[in-house]
């Protein structure tokens, strides 16, 4: 118990060291209890941290910081705008015919579980395929209900779509254009003396600044050279699968684990266990083998390596914090956690070398 007492006097003595638990402790507050009404204003000041290394770039070019605003705020909307009446209608499409095609692809899936029996009698019995079918019945049923749930609050989430549309482009050009102004005030209410906050926001913002535009590349190159792939190969729904597995890059592990399924199950029922299944598969592995061994390295060379057990901890818990965001911003608040973690020991070293003179 004394043990603890000195570390906690120790450590929660120095005013910076206090100051920096007060802000985490407050913006953990503010996201878990004010994160729903609030969301169009995080959303939008990520947007627009993620947004200034363009206006950063552009400023090193020497533009002045309103035209370099007003740029990357055009292209951001060209950007959305694309996406929006570009890719998504198509993987709308994608995902529709996918959809009618799912009775098919059960029924077909239901003919080869049911020759299981005849086919490896030692292995599995008729009881058996019958329970499994009525598992896959059950989830069937329920992913319907789910379904249904979704289009008829549709109405609902339209609504807050059009919100967002209006007032996120509004805020981010906002948080661009008056982003000294808004430091400035912000930074009125912090004490002067916070050389360690600063150190630690420093580590933090290049490893996050890093993550995230790494990541953003390697989920374009991951998509396009899937959407290549699957195009070449003839494989259907090419557009929404590369969609599906450029995406999951976001989730390290997890994401490319649980993305094979459909991918594979898709080519299953198209050819079969012919060989063009067989090329399918070979060339999926090589794009998550080239991901995993060449993309990410190239492209995450500058950021701080997680431990595999560190990574998958924080997609679980951000996640179910904060959901999709959560699980996004996984690598990025763990890398927060690690500096701050990383950083104190130093500081309490610090005050330990101040204090031992004088005692002498």
């Amino acid at each position: 118990m004394q043990l603890i007492t000195n570390w906690f006097k120790r450590t929660f003595s120095d005013p910076q060291v206090m100051l920096l638990t007060v802000l985490l402790v407050l913006g953990f507050v503010i996201v878990v209890f004010m994160g729903h009404m609030l969301a169009p204003v995080l959303a939008s000041l990520v947007i627009a941290y993620l947004l200034e290394g363009l206006v950063a770039l552009l400023e090193r070019r020497h533009a002045p910081r309103l035209l370099a605003v007003t740029v990357v705020i055009v292209l951001f909307m060209i950007f959305v705008t694309l996406v929006m009446f570009g890719l998504l209608p198509l993987l709308s499409q994608q995902a529709t015919q996918l959809v009618q095609q799912l009775p098919n692809m059960i029924a077909e899936g239901q003919q080869l579980l049911m020759a299981l029996p005849e086919r490896y009698p030692e292995i599995f019995s008729q009881q058996q395929a019958n329970d499994l079918m009525a598992v896959i019945r059950g989830e069937i049923a329920s992913f319907g209900q789910q379904v249904l749930s979704v289009s008829l609050a549709s109405v609902t989430g339209l609504l807050t779509v059009l919100v967002y549309l209006v007032l996120m482009p509004l805020l981010v050009l906002f948080f661009l254009k008056d982003k000294g102004r808004i430091i400035g005030w912000f930074t009125r209410f912090l004490p002067h003396d916070r050389a360690f906050v600063n150190r630690i926001w420093a580590d933090v913002d290049r490893q996050i600044a890093n993550y995230v535009r790494g990541k953003f590349w390697e989920i374009m190159i991951v998509w396009a050279v899937s959407f290549a792939t699957f195009s070449v190969l003839g494989l259907q729904y090419a557009m929404l699968l590369a969609v599906v597995v450029g995406l999951s890059v976001i989730i390290p592990y997890i994401g490319a684990t649980v993305v094979t399924f459909p991918v594979l199950l898709v080519g299953w029922f198209q050819w079969g266990w012919g060989s063009d299944f067989v090329t399918l598969t070979i060339a999926y592995l090589v794009i998550q083998a080239l991901d995993g061994n060449v993309l990410v390295p190239l492209l995450f060379s500058e950021v701080v390596n997680l431990h595999p057990v560190a990574i998958i901890v924080a997609i679980l818990v951000f996640g179910g914090l904060w959901g999709f965001w959560g699980v996004f911003f996984a690598i990025p608040l763990a890398t927060l956690v690690n500096a701050v973690l990383g950083a104190w020991p130093d500081q309490a070293e610090q005050d330990v070398e101040l204090i031992t003179p004088k005692d002498a």
